[in-house]
This record gives C-alpha cells, sequence and structure tokens, in this order.
C-alpha cells in the first residue's frame, strides 16, 4: 500500500507531538538518553511503530561498513528522528539527518533538540529530501 505525502505529514506532527509533551513534562537540562527514552514511551503511547539504536550500513567501493551510524528512532518505516539535548544545533546535526534520510531511502527527517525553552518554536527541524517529492 502507497502512503500519501498527507499520511507522512500527519505522522510527523504525531512525532513532534509525541515530543512536544516530554519536553513539557520534563523540559530541559536532561541527557539525551533521558528525552531518548521518554520518547519511545510516547511513541508507544501513541502506537506508533518504531525501531530505536536502528544501525545502518552502507556500502563503500563494494565493501559493507556497519556500526558506524544508528539513528535515535525509524518511526513507521518513513521518518527517522535524531534527537539532541545540545545549546545549539549545529550544521553537523542536519547532516547527519540527511545522511540517515539517504541511507533509508526515505522520505523525511526530524531534528529535535531538547535542550530549548520552547520545543515548538526553537527544537525542532524537520527535512525533506528527493524521496519525498519522488516517492508518490
Amino acid at each position: 500500500m502507497r502512503t500519501s505525502k498527507k499520511e507522512v505529514d500527519d505522522l510527523s506532527y504525531q512525532i513532534i507531538g509525541a515530543a512536544i509533551e516530554v519536553h513539557r513534562h520534563l523540559g530541559p537540562g536532561f541527557l539525551e538518553s533521558v528525552y531518548q527514552k521518554c520518547l519511545a514511551i510516547e511513541l508507544a503511547e501513541r502506537e506508533l511503530s518504531f525501531q530505536q539504536e536502528l544501525e545502518l550500513p552502507f556500502t563503500y567501493k563494494n565493501h559493507t561498513i556497519v556500526g558506524q551510524f544508528r539513528c535515535d528512532f525509524f518511526v513507521e518505516n518513513l521518518i527517522v528522528v535524531e534527537i539532541k539535548a545540545v545549546s545549539e544545533l549545529l550544521p553537523i546535526h542536519q547532516a547527519q539527518v540527511i545522511n540517515y534520510m539517504n541511507l533509508l531511502q526515505i522520505p523525511k527527517g526530524i531534528l529535535l533538540n531538547f535542550n530549548v525553552m520552547n520545543l515548538f518554536h526553537q527544537g525542532q527541524k524537520t527535512f525533506v529530501n528527493k524521496y519525498y517529492e519522488s516517492h508518490w
């Protein structure tokens, strides 16, 4: 069954809503691992299927490299979610999400930074790539 752009967008809203709920309860200042555990609870309570710490192998000159990349969450086999608890998101964090999206050949990724006062306005960034436009 083909997934529509609207379904992918709706899923991203659910994920961001789950992250906002975690942030509403915890606020900034915890370790990334704490937010990751709490977000897993929120995603499960929303009955979303996901894989945590998914290992992403890649190929370099006909050699498969494993163990170098792990995305925090892969939700519904459609959206990668990477979480941070840092003072500032850097271009390397964005590149990480985009690389995961490309390795998984998926249309959308979400980068969340829980170390902000307002997660919705300051702590989330959504990415789409060529698979978003060509997926449908």
